[in-house]
């Protein structure tokens, strides 16, 4: 996995982007937690339960239902979260579908189960450049620095100069005007 920082970078990344005041702070809040949830299935290794079982490290919790069940559950707290029901439902929906997807962008471990439970394979990406993250014990540690550059380099910086250039395009662009 990326480490638990990295994977709040999407939803930062979606509101740096977006304009002033689109994204409310609750709702980035909630996109934040959404994007770092999935991880919560750490404690499956406390459980005994092995890492390859559907509630295991990066199964049932990684995949595309439970980022819908986020986003349902989203749903009646939209006006808490400064929202309407489609935007608090769409964030909260990217923002946890962000999590397997960058998971499956990395260097190791078995894969995330996507598709849980319409199927029991754990998929990675064509192409995984991000060192998997060591877990806690090993976080502050040469292989765990080594995972923060690598996503500094892979997630972080690829982010910032995209979101940059996102502002830079609409600062450019003059805003539609409407017709007398």
């Amino acid at each position: 996995m990326p480490s638990i920082f990295t994977h709040a970078a999407i939803p930062l990344a979606l509101w740096c982007a977006s304009e002033r005041g689109r994204i409310s702070t609750r709702l980035l809040g909630a996109g934040v937690v959404a994007a770092m949830l999935p991880d919560a299935d750490v404690l499956a290794f406390a459980l005994h339960i092995p890492y390859a079982d559907d509630f295991g490290h990066r199964g049932a919790s990684h995949s595309l239902l439970f980022a819908m069940l986020l986003a349902a559950l989203a749903l009646p707290f939209a006006r808490a979260l400064q929202a309407s029901r489609i935007q608090a439902a769409a964030f909260v929906f990217i923002c946890a579908v962000s999590h397997p997807l960058l998971d499956a962008l990395t260097s190791g471990g078995l894969g995330v189960a996507l598709w849980w439970p319409w199927s029991d394979q754990r998929l990675f990406a064509p192409w995984r450049p991000i060192r998997v993250s060591p877990f806690a014990n090993s976080f502050f540690s040469a292989r765990g620095l080594q995972t923060v550059l690598s996503e500094l380099r892979w997630v972080w910086l690829p982010l910032l100069i995209g979101v940059t250039g996102w502002r830079l395009i609409q600062h450019r662009t003059p805003a539609s005007s409407t017709p007398p």
